[in-house]
């Protein structure tokens, strides 16, 4: 005897389809639970990290941090010791850079006035490059080799710990 079961003919085809709506949805509701998710975790990963300083002290400290101990110490007292002269720089250089703009918001514009303040602005990023320049040879003449080799390899290679290869 075989077993016979009875089925109308479109109750199968509306099976099908069910199934697949019910498929469809659950995907979409993963999917929105997923992003919404990942979306928190970014989020909140990005709320928790703390801007970098971008001060000179705080960019020579980065650099003293990567060299062997006594020649961190050294850039450090070289830092120090010109710690004046950089900050009278850079207010310098600060300075000439709100001139830039007042001169672009001034009414009438006057190209000339523009380009004099620009000339300025580049006189006084050129001194402040200058001064750290020299704290940077200065601390150099005072390290260990090894020391020297970590401040070629400055700033490193993202994802490397290290500099541009040689």
């Amino acid at each position: 005897m075989t077993m016979a079961t009875t089925v109308m003919p479109g109750e199968d085809r509306r099976a099908r389809w069910l199934l697949l709506i019910s498929l469809g949805l659950n995907l979409f509701l993963v999917g929105a639970v997923g992003a919404f998710a990942v979306r928190y975790y970014v989020a909140d990963r990005a709320a928790s990290t703390a801007p970098v300083d971008r001060s000179v002290a705080a960019r020579f400290e980065r650099l003293a941090a990567t060299l062997p101990g006594s020649d961190g110490d050294v850039l450090r007292g070289e830092y120090r010791a010109a710690s004046a002269s950089v900050e009278s720089q850079r207010d310098a250089y600060r300075a000439a850079q709100d001139r830039v703009r007042q001169t672009l918001r001034s009414e009438p514009f006057q190209p000339e006035a523009m380009r004099a303040a620009m000339r300025e602005t580049r006189g006084a990023r050129q001194a402040l490059d200058q001064v750290l320049q020299d704290i940077l040879a200065a601390a150099a003449a005072k390290m260990t080799p090894a020391g020297r080799d970590k401040l070629a390899d400055w700033p490193p290679a993202p994802g490397t710990g290290r500099g541009a290869s040689r």
